[in-house]
C-alpha cells in the first residue's frame, strides 16, 4: 500500500453536542476517525523507513548488508536441459529490542461542558504530536548513526543550479558505486529551515514551473529532478540527506492484545471513563523500533551551507 507524506487527515464534524461527544469517547472506532481528524502529520520515519516488519517477543532479528544479485550468472539452456541452480546468499544477523512509548492526558467532564469537542482535539493533538516527535527524532536519529556515506556538495547551495548539481551528481555516483546492490535514491530529507533555503534557490534561480504545479501555491516540492523532498521540524542531522526508502530499513511494530485500543497511522489510542471522578483518561502508545537494513542506501551531503 502506498504511503504518502504527510497525509491528508479523515475529515469528521466537529458541530458536536455533549452528548455525541461523551459517546465518542466511549466508542473506539470513533474515537480513532477523531484523531485522524486532527492528527497534524504523520510519522516522517514511516515514511524513509518504507519497510513493515513485526517484532515478536520484544525483539525483531534482521540481516543486513544482503545483496540483491545472485552468487552465479545465468547460462544458455539447450532443449529439455536443466536449469543451473545458484546459492542464495544472505547478510550479517543484526537484532533490535522494541520500546513501547506512551502518553496519556485527561479529559474532564466540565471542560466538555464549556468548550465542547475543543478540549478532546486538543488532548488528542497533543499527544500524537508528542508521540510523533518522540518516534520520529529516535528513528531519524538511528538513521543518521547508520549513514556514513558521504558527499561533498559541488558548491554551495546559495543558487538552484547548485542545488541541481550535487543532488544529481551525489545520486549518480552512489548509484554507479553501489551497482550490485541496484539502489534508487530517491527521497531528499532536510529540516524546515533547509527546505526554505532550497525552495527559495530554485525559485530565485528559475528552475520551476511557473504555472500548473509551482511550489510556490503549495509549498510542496513537487517530484523535483525525479525526487521526493520531505522535511520534518524532528529531523537531527545537520546535512541534508538522500535515500533509497525501499531498501534503507523499516519500522517493526510488535503488536500487544489490549482491550479498547485502536490504531491510526503506526499509533494506538485508547479512551478509559473513570467515573468516581468524572472525566476520561485519553492515552496513546506504540511499541516499534527503527530498522537500517541497508546503511549504503543513505547519503549525507556535507557543505551545502544551509
Amino acid at each position: 500500500m502506498a504511503y504518502s507524506y504527510p497525509g491528508a487527515p479523515v475529515k469528521v464534524g466537529s458541530d458536536l453536542t455533549t452528548t455525541e461527544i461523551h459517546h465518542l469517547m466511549k466508542t473506539p472506532s470513533l474515537l480513532r476517525k477523531r484523531l485522524a481528524t486532527i492528527l497534524d502529520h504523520k510519522f516522517i520515519a514511516d515514511y524513509l523507513l518504507a519497510g513493515r516488519f513485526t517484532a515478536e517477543g520484544g525483539a525483531i532479528l534482521y540481516e543486513t548488508g544482503e545483496e540483491i544479485f545472485p552468487a552465479d550468472s545465468p547460462e544458455a539452456i539447450a532443449p529439455g536441459g536443466e536449469y543451473p541452480k545458484t546459492v542464495m546468499t544472505t547478510g550479517e544477523l543484526a537484532s533490535a529490542k522494541t520500546r513501547k512509548t506512551g502518553l496519556a492526558s485527561d479529559v474532564t467532564d466540565e471542560a466538555i461542558s464549556r468548550l465542547l469537542i475543543n478540549p478532546v482535539d486538543r488532548g488528542l493533538r497533543k499527544i500524537a504530536n508528542g508521540m510523533i516527535r518522540d518516534i520520529d527524532g529516535t528513528a531519524l536519529g538511528v538513521i543518521a548513526s547508520k549513514v556514513a556515506q558521504t558527499f561533498a556538495a559541488t558548491a554551495q547551495w546559495t543558487s538552484g543550479e547548485a542545488i541541481v548539481d550535487t543532488v544529481l551528481s551525489a545520486k549518480a555516483k552512489a548509484e554507479e558505486d553501489h551497482i550490485e546492490e541496484s539502489f534508487d535514491y530517491s527521497v531528499v530529507a532536510l529540516k524546515p529551515t533547509q527546505f526554505a533555503k532550497v525552495a527559495a534557490s530554485l525559485i530565485k534561480s528559475d528552475l520551476v514551473p511557473r504555472e500548473s504545479g509551482n511550489f510556490v501555491l503549495s509549498g510542496v516540492i513537487p517530484d523535483y529532478l525525479g525526487l521526493t523532498w520531505v522535511t520534518s521540524q524532528h529531523v537531527p542531522f545537520s546535512d541534508p540527506i538522500l535515500v533509497d526508502r525501499d531498501q534503507l530499513g523499516g519500522m517493526a511494530d510488535e503488536k500487544i492484545t489490549s482491550p479498547g485500543y485502536v490504531g491510526y497511522d503506526g499509533l494506538e489510542v485508547k479512551s478509559i471513563r473513570k467515573d468516581e471522578r468524572d472525566m476520561y483518561t485519553v492515552q496513546a502508545r506504540r511499541i516499534t523500533v527503527p530498522v537500517v537494513l541497508e546503511p549504503n542506501a543513505g547519503i549525507r551531503i556535507t557543505g551545502t551551507g544551509v
